[in-house]
């Protein structure tokens, strides 16, 4: 009889059902605290106040048949079809950019719109390719062409025409650390970064507005009333809520002194309704979940590259965006534009970051099935060399 596994055994946490769990977990507390900061958003706009959780829940729904599909096919499909999303990406991000079919809203042309199908950022799409993309490039070691560096810039170079100067940040530093994980000499991506430096440098001195933000954030008092009205009214919000918070539905920024509340300042919303705990249990779901996700990267280093990578990849990925999130809701950081992600208002990053999850829960999955098939005498070191052959080659089916 299989024992039941403890919190205190080594393998807990890899275990897919306490993944799906967490996930799970993560998304209800988002969904709950994302409808209670956007009803008052959705009445003063004469719309039904559950009209936003309606649109998130309906990207959850379609998140979650797309996650039940990549659960039951094989890997090395997934693996197949890389190639192909890298070039397909590409080309929604060239749509985007050139025809038609791309929506400038407040001066930024980041969102696709083709007939019936909603519309949604491509550059979404590109992080999850990427990501896809390194790990099956280097599970055989030993490449060190230029291929996937230009991919990556190729990629960047176009989410920065979209004028998503916060996304290319998060995309650039994912891409170089999975990189450099997946054997890329330091002193190349050292090399990159310090080329995109002046071009970046530039960029962001470029524009007047951006300026004023950075001496904003640098010297908050001399402009209270103005570009540092969001970021003093996030720290009042969490302020208030003290140690448990005023309760859900409670809340007194959202009623439109915090703008943006449900979207980026999502997470001072959550602190001013829930309190410390609150914040501390988003914390926590989080540390679990990079725990989890880097448990499953090193574990399966030595085993399966392909599974390692990809785990650290999408790891790296949603917890930089969370944590820039909130350092720059509680003025750490000068405003990015960075969702919280699960939490923040947003169908198309909400979507893809379940479809990330999913991926890595697949692997956690069938890492689990192949552990429980694999003989328990594998002590010498040819059988050693067996297992981790067979490990690469195992067909889930």
């Amino acid at each position: 009889m299989k024992k039941k596994a403890s919190i205190t055994d080594k393998n807990f946490f890899l275990s897919p059902f306490v993944y799906f769990i967490l996930i799970l977990s993560i998304v209800l507390y988002g969904l709950v605290i994302m409808y209670s900061a956007s009803y008052y958003e959705a009445l003063i706009h004469n719309l039904d106040h559950y009209y936003f959780l309606k649109r998130q829940v309906i990207f959850v729904v379609l998140a979650l048949a797309v996650s039940i599909v990549i659960h039951f096919i094989d890997f090395k499909l997934i693996e197949a079809v890389t190639y192909p999303l890298v070039i397909l990406s590409i080309i929604l991000m060239l749509l985007t950019l050139f025809t038609s079919f791309g929506v400038t809203i407040l001066g930024a042309r980041r969102w696709l719109e083709i007939g019936p199908i909603p519309s949604f950022q491509p550059s979404e799409f590109v992080k999850v390719s990427t990501v896809l993309f390194l790990a099956k490039y280097y599970k055989n070691e030993n490449k060190r062409d230029i291929i996937p560096i230009l991919l990556v810039l190729v990629n960047a170079a176009l989410i920065l025409l979209q004028k998503d100067y916060s996304t290319t940040i998060v995309y650039l530093i994912t891409s170089f650390a999975l990189l450099l994980i997946c054997g890329c000499e330091l002193k190349i991506i050292s090399l990159i970064a310090l080329f995109l430096f002046l071009p970046a440098g530039l960029a962001l001195f470029s524009q007047g507005y951006r300026i004023k933000r950075i001496i904003s954030f640098v010297f908050p008092s001399l402009d209270p009333t103005g570009l540092n009205y969001q970021i003093n009214n996030s720290i009042d919000a969490i302020a208030s809520g003290g140690l448990f918070g005023k309760s859900i539905g409670n809340g007194y920024y959202k009623m439109g002194i915090l703008p943006e509340v449900q979207n980026d300042f999502i997470f001072a919303h959550l602190g001013e309704e829930t309190g410390f705990i609150g914040i501390f249990i988003l914390i926590l779901f989080f540390l679990v979940f990079t725990h989890i996700g880097y448990k499953v990267a090193r574990e399966n280093y030595d085993k399966n590259k392909l599974f390692s990578y990809i785990s650290f990849g999408i790891t790296t990925q949603i917890v930089l965006q969370a944590i820039i999130n909130m350092m720059v809701v509680t003025a750490l950081l000068p405003p990015t534009g960075i969702p919280l992600p699960f939490f923040s208002q947003g169908g198309t990053n909400l979507f893809f970051t379940i479809i990330l999850v999913s991926i890595v829960h697949k692997i956690i999955f069938e890492t689990s099935i192949y552990e429980e098939n694999i003989p328990k005498d594998i002590e010498s070191d040819e059988n050693k060399v067996k297992y981790v052959t067979d490990y690469e080659e195992f067909n889930f089916d």
